[in-house]
């Protein structure tokens, strides 16, 4: 597929071009790429939120037209409703799709506490730290049991216990479903640590560089995994390629012109 926006002066840029992959059921696949590399823009054409302007994209087989509940969808910013209790947040989908309030709600409660947040029923997304409203997040999206996750650096604007927290939290709560999961991080470790498979996009317009399967055991402990001498050789391997892309975006951001 190739995607291209066009810009206040009429010419047209290209975020992703002739980009071919194909994500396994079940798989969970980390992207990683220089800043501006298409990754979300990718995501958003998986979800149905865009177009391709070429080519096509399939999830479950059935081109996507529009968007499709068999999709979730984690953005890095908060995407609940500040307006509702943390009850009421996790029992949107549910409600959405034909459930009974009762129904709903007793889902609900049993997502919240998978999610640990029994207890918090009441809150709302502001009485709540970052990682709590992540959680939110992360039960109001799974709680639909959607056959594709994607997530778009959920975990970034979290500190770095927390977002460990939550990085075992997602592999904990995604090994008891056949989702597939597409990932988008800047954090090469972070990839690596959670995925099946790592692929690297090349500087804009992004297309596959290359993609790298993760061969490490699990179940993961996304911290102690990083201790494993496998991972570091993972690491240097794909960093090379990643190096190599960012470097290419650095010195193009540098010869843009106001």
């Amino acid at each position: 597929m190739t995607k291209r926006f066009r810009t206040p002066r009429g010419t047209f840029y290209v975020a992703v071009h002739s980009l071919t992959c194909a994500i396994a059921r079940g798989e969970f696949c980390a992207i990683v790429g220089p800043t501006g590399s298409g990754k979300s823009t990718t995501l958003n054409l998986i979800a149905g939120l865009q177009a391709p302007s070429r080519g096509h994209v399939s999830v479950l087989g059935k081109p996507v037209t529009t968007r499709s509940d068999n999709v979730g969808y984690m953005f890095q910013t908060d995407a609940i409703f500040p307006w509702k209790n943390v009850l009421q947040n996790v029992a949107t989908g549910p409600l959405y799709r034909g459930a009974s309030r009762g129904e709903a709600a007793r889902r609900a409660r049993e997502w919240i506490g998978r999610v640990g947040l029994a207890g918090f029923e009441d809150r709302y997304p502001n009485q709540l730290s970052g990682g709590m409203r992540k959680r939110v997040a992360l039960a109001q999206t799974l709680i639909n049991g959607p056959a594709v996750l994607l997530m778009d650096e959920p975990f970034a604007a979290l500190d770095v216990q927390t977002r460990t927290l939550m990085e075992n939290e997602l592999l904990e709560l995604w090994s008891g479903t056949s989702a597939s999961v597409v990932f988008v991080t800047h954090d090469l470790e972070e990839a690596i640590a959670l995925a099946d498979r790592v692929l690297v996009f090349t500087a804009a317009p992004a297309t596959l560089k290359r993609s790298y399967p993760i061969d490490l055991p699990r179940p993961r402990n996304v911290t102690e995994v990083r201790f494993d001498p496998h991972f570091t050789q993972l690491y240097q391997r794909i960093w090379e390629d990643l190096r190599d892309e960012a470097v290419i975006a650095y010195e193009r951001s540098k010869e843009i012109t106001f």
